[in-house]
């Protein structure tokens, strides 16, 4: 494998010259007005006028977005680019939520369904989550969220049965990454048909670990922990009800890191669960989506630290692990928790899937079997090049990793 197949975790720093270009260019003619504004009511105001909707719903609340844009604006060290990506994206969920509230005014069925029962996979970043959702997403009566629908759940000029206008834009937003970050592929691969996080349903409500992970924004971040985020969990039901109304299947695969902080919450809003956590040695996943952030940080930002990274992700993971232990540890009899490890799950996946077919007193067939190894001989690691990563990197070691993740290391050892 030649050096260009691999993504080496200080490469962020290595950005295509021309977008260097463009940033500095761009940034020379702040004096003439084109700084791009992130401003909560001028976000509003275009949305609106974007879409031609004006009902944001009334459980809509304003103030995460106002503090998101706070710490943006004062923390972030946005370059110009990054603030037009930003203000593009932050204006596209507003419209998202316009055009949701539409759809539920006109068809008023769509809240009035049930939730299918969840597959909900979780676990700190990079411990084989996408690998195991795109497994389960292979069975035809499993209905995941595809990319293209986390970025526009609601339907796009009148788009509810194909999906046409959001594939369209997906395509444009999944070419535009390859452009901007030529490695981040190798890292997570954003496929505008492959399934996706659904904490990006999360982010309509502006309530997720999504801002913390491409930008640097401590003082939302730690907002963020101290506040509720039911509304958040209570509008992401909605969407996935307006996403199945689209797309009817028997039940959802569902993932994402960011539900381990919050598995009250999902057991208090998303109805029957069926709670799969994939573990992996933290020497190993967190040096991983440190260099993650890193490369996303990079996109937005000509700032970005690798230490600041460190001290800010390995603190949350540890923070995100004992919550979900504590909630574990309250609640393991009562609710279906599976756990999976790493390991076996790239050495064996299919003895994985049984254990959780059969876990809900389901079967997995010789038709269902076959199409299971399909799908993962399509979802090989390394199929966009070489992750290479080292906790060195970052100015940490063991020890510090150890600080954070203590409670959750001796329990592994222990069980």
């Amino acid at each position: 494998m030649n050096r260009k197949n691999k993504i080496i975790a200080g490469d962020f720093k290595k950005q295509p010259l021309w977008f260097h270009v463009i940033n500095s260019a761009w940034k020379l003619t702040y004096p003439l007005g084109t700084k791009v504004k992130l401003d909560k009511d001028e976000l509003i105001r275009a949305a609106k006028k974007t879409t031609g909707l004006n009902d944001f719903g009334k459980d809509f609340n304003a103030e995460p977005l106002e503090v998101m844009l706070d710490s943006l604006n004062k923390e972030a060290s946005l370059h110009a680019a990054g603030r037009f990506i930003i203000r593009q994206r932050l204006l596209n969920l507003l419209a998202v939520r316009l055009r949701a509230e539409d759809m539920f005014k006109k068809y008023p069925e769509i809240l009035e369904q049930e939730l299918y029962p969840i597959q909900l996979i979780t676990g700190l970043q990079r411990t084989g989550t996408t690998k195991l959702q795109r497994l389960l997403a292979a069975d035809p009566d499993t209905r995941a969220l595809l990319s293209w629908e986390a970025m526009n759940p609601a339907p796009v000029n009148g788009d509810k049965t194909d999906g046409r206008a959001r594939i369209k834009i997906a395509r444009s937003s999944e070419k535009a990454l390859k452009v901007m970050s030529p490695g981040f592929f190798a890292i997570h691969p954003v496929e505008h048909l492959a399934p996706e996080e659904d904490v990006l349903l999360l982010d309509v409500s502006f309530m997720s670990q999504t801002a913390e992970a491409i930008t640097n924004v401590p003082t939302y971040s730690a907002w963020l922990e101290k506040t509720d985020q039911s509304p958040a969990y209570e509008y992401m039901v909605k969407l996935l009800k307006l996403l199945q109304w689209q797309r009817p299947a028997k039940r959802w695969v569902l993932k994402t890191p960011h539900h381990l902080e919050f598995l009250d919450l999902v057991d208090k809003y998303l109805g029957n669960v069926q709670y799969i956590w994939i573990h992996r040695n933290p020497y190993e996943s967190i040096p991983s989506f440190l260099s993650m952030v890193a490369h996303s940080r990079a996109m937005f930002s000509d700032r970005v630290v690798e230490k600041e990274v460190a001290q800010h992700w390995v603190r949350k993971s540890g923070y995100m692990l004992d919550r979900a232990l504590d909630f574990y540890d309250r609640n393991r009899y009562r609710l279906n928790f599976i756990h999976v490890e790493y390991e076996d799950l790239t050495r064996d996946s299919m003895n994985v899937l049984h254990r959780i077919y059969d876990a809900r007193e389901e079967k997995i067939d010789e038709a269902l079997e076959k199409t299971f190894m399909f799908a993962n001989k399509q979802n090989k690691q390394g199929k966009y090049g070489r992750h290479i990563y080292r906790l060195s990197d970052f100015g940490i070691d063991k020890e510090f990793i150890d600080r954070y993740t203590n409670k959750y290391r001796e329990l592994r050892k222990k069980e």
